[in-house]
Parts: structure tokens; sequence; C-alpha cells
């Protein structure tokens, strides 16, 4: 992959990432202020899914932030954009879409139907 693209997936992944981060800490502020001081029990219903939610929404971003990361140490190594299946070229197209996408489309999907196939 040419330097030039290399360095715009790194700009897009340092931009996801400064965007996510940002979130985690409103995330944590949410937290903090969905307090449990009312007597009413649907206000406690109503704060735990609010913070079963958010709880949720930040784990699916952890998961993100790992991802992005994993994505910038390839970008370091020079492997970015390789499938770690078969080893061939990730599509530009699917990274614009996916710039942390570790399969070419060809092996996600047979990830995919393996996975449906099994239950994992």
């Amino acid at each position: 992959m040419e330097k030039e693209v290399v360095e715009y997936f790194r700009e897009i992944l340092l931009e996801q990432l400064k965007m996510l981060l940002g979130k985690a800490d409103e995330s944590v502020s949410d937290l903090m202020m969905l307090s449990d001081d009312s007597a009413d029990p649907l206000d406690h219903t109503s704060n735990d899914m609010a913070r079963g939610y958010t709880l949720r929404m930040r784990d699916r971003e952890n998961r993100l932030i790992g991802k992005i990361h994993q994505a910038l140490r390839n970008i370091e190594d020079g492997s970015y954009g390789i499938c770690e299946m078969c080893e061939e070229e990730i599509g530009i197209e699917r990274l614009k879409v996916r710039p942390v996408a570790r399969y070419c489309i060809q092996c996600k999907q047979k990830n995919e139907a393996y996975e449906k196939t099994y239950g994992l």
C-alpha cells in the first residue's frame, strides 16, 4: 500500500481514537450523575437501565479502541491493510468503511459463515 494511503488511514484512526477517548470521559461523567437517592423504585429501575446502556456502549467503545490501537501498530510494522488469513491486500474501499478491518471481505465472510454454522 502506498505511503500516502497509509498516512490517510493513520489520520482517520487517530481521529476516531481521539473521539472515542473523549466519549469515555463523558460516559464516566454520565454514570456519576445518575444517583440512586430516590425512593421511587421506577426511578431506580430507570437509572439501572441507563447505567446498563452506558456500560454496554462503553464496552463496545473500549473494544473499538483496542482495534484502533492494533491497526496503528500494524501501520508501524508495515502489516496494515494485509488480511490476517490469506495475507492478500484488503481493499481500499473496505478500509474506508472499516479502517480497523483485519480481514479482506472474502475471509471475513468465511469467518462469519463458520461462526454462524458452529455458533461461536
